[in-house]
C-alpha cells in the first residue's frame, strides 16, 4: 500500500477508473428491462418472475454492502474492488448462458454480490485521493455516471438484443468489466486519512482473527447506527432516494397512462431527460456544494437541503399540469435540481465519519437508503395507484421530497455534516 499522498495524476486515474466502472455498474444493472420481451419469450416467464429479477439483485446488494464495508475498512482496497467487478463481469455474462428462470435469477442475484463491493469502497478510496475541499466535486463525476449508464442500459441493451439477441447483449456488456476489474489494481491506495485532518485517537487497532474482525464490524455497524447526526444524514438520503426511486420507475407509465404520451415517446422522452439533467445538475451541484463548504463547515448539507426543497413544487406541477409544455419543463426543473444533490450529500457522508470506518459508513448508507428508499416506493406507488389512481399515488413522491430537504436543513442547523470527521 502507499504511504504518501497520491500524485494529481495519480488520483485523477483512480477517479477516470472507478467513474468508467460506475458507469459499466448502472449499464449492467439496467441491462434487463430493456430485454424483458425477449427473455419473456424464450423462457415463458410471467410478469411476476420478471418482476423478481430486480428485487433478486437488489436484495442481494443490500446484503452483501455491509460485508465489503467491513472489508474495505481493513487492508488494501484494490483487492476487494477488483474481485466485485469480476464476479459481476462473469455474473453478467452467465446471465447470457442461462438455460431457465433458477440460472438466470441466480445470475442476477450474483451481480449484487459483485457490485456491493464497488459501491461501498470505492468511493472511500476516492476520499483518501483528493483534498476534502474538492470531494463534492468528485463524488458529483462518481455519480454523474449513474444516469448515463442507466440510459446507456435500456439504448445499447435494446440495440443489441434487437439486432444480435439477448444472450449476446449480455456478452458484450458484462465482458468489459473483466478489463476494469485489472485496472484497478494499478490504482493508488493512500493511508486512510491522508487527506483529512489528523484525529486525536488515530487508527483504530486492526484484529487479525477472524472472530474478531466479525466483532469488530459489528462494533462498528452498531457504533454508526447510535450516531445521530450520521443517521440523520442517512435518513435525509433514504427519503431522496425513495423520490427518485418512485419517479424514476413510474414517469413514463404515468406519461402514458395518465398524460396520453405513446409509449416509445414517454420511454425515450424521460430517459432523454433523464441523461442531461443527470450529467448537468450532478456536475454542478457538485462544484456548488464545494463552493458552499469554502463558507460553511455545514455547507454541503445546506446546499442539499435547500436544492432539494427547491425542487417540491417544480415537482407537483409536474404530476398536476396536464399542458405538455407545461408539465414537461417542470419535470426538466425537478430532475436538475434533484440531481444536484447526488455529489454533496456523498461527500457529507465521507467526511462526517473517520477515514478508517469510512467504507462501512458508506456500506450502511447504501444499506439504508435502498431498504428505506427505492425498494418500497415502487411497489407502494404501485399499491396507492390499485386502490385510487396512479394520478393520485404519484403525489407522494413531492412529500418524500420535502421530508428529505427538511431533515438535510434540520441536519446543518444543528451542526451535522461538518468538515472533519466525527468519531463515535
Amino acid at each position: 500500500m502507499n504511504t504518501a499522498t497520491p500524485s494529481p495524476r495519480a488520483a485523477t486515474r483512480a477517479l477516470i477508473v472507478l467513474t468508467s466502472i460506475n458507469l459499466l455498474n448502472y449499464l449492467d444493472r439496467y441491462l434487463v428491462p430493456p430485454l424483458a420481451p425477449d427473455l419473456k419469450g424464450a423462457m415463458t416467464l410471467s410478469d411476476q418472475q420478471l418482476g423478481w429479477l430486480w428485487p433478486a439483485f437488489m436484495l442481494v446488494y443490500m446484503l452483501t454492502a455491509p460485508v465489503f464495508g467491513a472489508w474495505g475498512d481493513r487492508g488494501s482496497r484494490r483487492r476487494p474492488i477488483a474481485l466485485g467487478v469480476l464476479i459481476w463481469s462473469l455474473a453478467t455474462v452467465l446471465s447470457g448462458l442461462a438455460r431457465d428462470y433458477a440460472e438466470l435469477l441466480g445470475a442476477r442475484a450474483l451481480v449484487g454480490v459483485g457490485e456491493a463491493a464497488y459501491v461501498a469502497i470505492a468511493p472511500a478510496l476516492l476520499a483518501d485521493c483528493f483534498p476534502l475541499s474538492a470531494r463534492g466535486r468528485v463524488f458529483s463525476v462518481l455519480n454523474m455516471a449513474i444516469p448515463v449508464g442507466a440510459a446507456l442500459g435500456y439504448v445499447v441493451g435494446g440495440l443489441i438484443g434487437h439486432h444480435l439477441g439477448w444472450r449476446p447483449a449480455f456478452f458484450i456488456c458484462g465482458a468489459p468489466g473483466a478489463l476494469l476489474a485489472a485496472a484497478v489494481l494499478w490504482l493508488p491506495d493512500p493511508p486512510r486519512g491522508v487527506q483529512d485532518a489528523p484525529l486525536a485517537a488515530g487508527a483504530p487497532g486492526r484484529t487479525t482473527a477472524a472472530s474478531g474482525a466479525v466483532s469488530e464490524a459489528l462494533a462498528r455497524y452498531l457504533s454508526l447506527l447510535r450516531r445521530g447526526p450520521y443517521m440523520l444524514i442517512v435518513l435525509g438520503y433514504a427519503a431522496y432516494t425513495f423520490a427518485l426511486g418512485g419517479l424514476g420507475f413510474w414517469m413514463p407509465l404515468f406519461l402514458e397512462r395518465v398524460r396520453a404520451v405513446p409509449p416509445d415517446k414517454a420511454t425515450t422522452g424521460f430517459g432523454a431527460i433523464v441523461v442531461v439533467t443527470g450529467v448537468l445538475g450532478t456536475l454542478v451541484g457538485g462544484w456548488l456544494g464545494d463552493y458552499c463548504l469554502e463558507r460553511s463547515r455545514q455547507g454541503y448539507l445546506w446546499f442539499s437541503g435547500v436544492v432539494t426543497l427547491a425542487a417540491v413544487p417544480f415537482a407537483i406541477v409536474a404530476l398536476a399540469a396536464s399542458a405538455p409544455p407545461v408539465y414537461t419543463a417542470a419535470i426538466v426543473a425537478a430532475e436538475l435540481l434533484l440531481f444536484m444533490s447526488t455529489g454533496p450529500i456523498n461527500a457529507a457522508i465521507a467526511n462526517i465519519v473517520s477515514p478508517f470506518e469510512r467504507a462501512s459508513a458508506l456500506a450502511l448508507s447504501m444499506f439504508a437508503i435502498h431498504l428505506l428508499g427505492d425498494v418500497p416506493s415502487p411497489p407502494l406507488i404501485g399499491h396507492l395507484s390499485d386502490v385510487s389512481s396512479l394520478a393520485r399515488a404519484v403525489l407522494i413522491v413531492p412529500v418524500a421530497i420535502a421530508i428529505g430537504g427538511v431533515i438535510w436543513l434540520a441536519a446543518a442547523r444543528a451542526g451535522v455534516g461538518a468538515g472533519e470527521p466525527a468519531t463515535a
